[in-house]
């Protein structure tokens, strides 16, 4: 593939079109994107989430940017933590998702700590070392230049501080992969029609999926972009895996 093209899903299309393509799917599903994520899943990802938010050791006071922050998840369990003396970057590329998760966190009450912005994740527009945790579940794989990415948050956390990247993996248990791939491509392009009305976002979800770096090429990537210390945990058979990094 030369510089110029990359993937949607198992499309090859040219970088600057990928962006506009994601938007769209993400424009699609961000009104119902908390209740498929439930349904498809099996609300099995809450527990994702907490565990991301577990390990990440994030204190009072710190500064946390939660990327590809959506419809806020995240953002409103580390916003108790920092607790008023800190704060929390809700940031997103889409604005339809930042609203939505704007909205979410305000009907919780959660209103003072947590400031948000629209950036693409290649290029934060953030001062270097400003951060003490970066976060991003479930958004690299949808970023067109994902090693430019994973060095933008390198520059933008402080020396000492974690990054931490939630993301779909490769299956480890055995006899899991062709379980999870009848799953993948039969079953979620049917419940995005029933649900959201668009089937073609969630086979794209199924394929983008298949196309993203297995666990050791994502700890590659991490030490390429600076990054010490890279591990990662496997969740729920390696179907995810919460890769972790930290800036010396």
């Amino acid at each position: 593939m030369n510089d110029k093209a990359t993937h949607f899903g198992f499309q090859r299309v040219a970088r600057e079109e990928k962006a506009r393509r994601v938007g769209g799917v993400f424009d699609s599903v961000a009104h119902r994107y908390d209740l498929m994520n439930d349904l498809m899943s099996f609300g099995i990802h809450r527990l994702w989430k907490r565990f991301t938010i577990e390990i990440s050791g994030v204190r009072r006071g710190q500064r946390v940017l939660d990327l590809a922050g959506g419809t806020g998840d995240l953002a409103a369990r580390f916003s108790r933590r920092v607790g008023s003396e800190g704060e929390v970057v809700l940031c997103d590329i889409n604005a339809t998702m930042l609203d939505v998760g704007r909205g979410r966190l305000l009907d919780a009450g959660i209103t003072r700590n947590v400031r948000y912005v629209q950036a693409n994740a290649e290029t934060l527009p953030f001062a270097d070392n400003s951060f003490d945790c970066v976060s991003m579940a479930f958004g690299l794989r949808n970023v067109t230049d994902k090693q430019a990415a994973l060095e933008s948050i390198f520059r933008v956390l402080r020396p000492g501080g974690r990054a931490l990247i939630l993301e779909f993996s490769e299956p480890t248990v055995p006899g899991l992969k062709p379980v999870y791939d009848l799953y993948s491509f039969r079953v979620l392009p049917l419940m995005g029609r029933i649900i959201t009305g668009d089937e073609d976002s969630y086979r794209y979800l199924a394929e983008s999926i298949r196309m993203h770096p297995d666990q050791q090429r994502m700890c590659s990537m991490l030490e390429l972009a600076g990054f010490a210390r890279c591990d990662y945990h496997n969740l729920s058979g390696g179907i995810v895996a919460l890769h972790s990094g930290y800036k010396l």
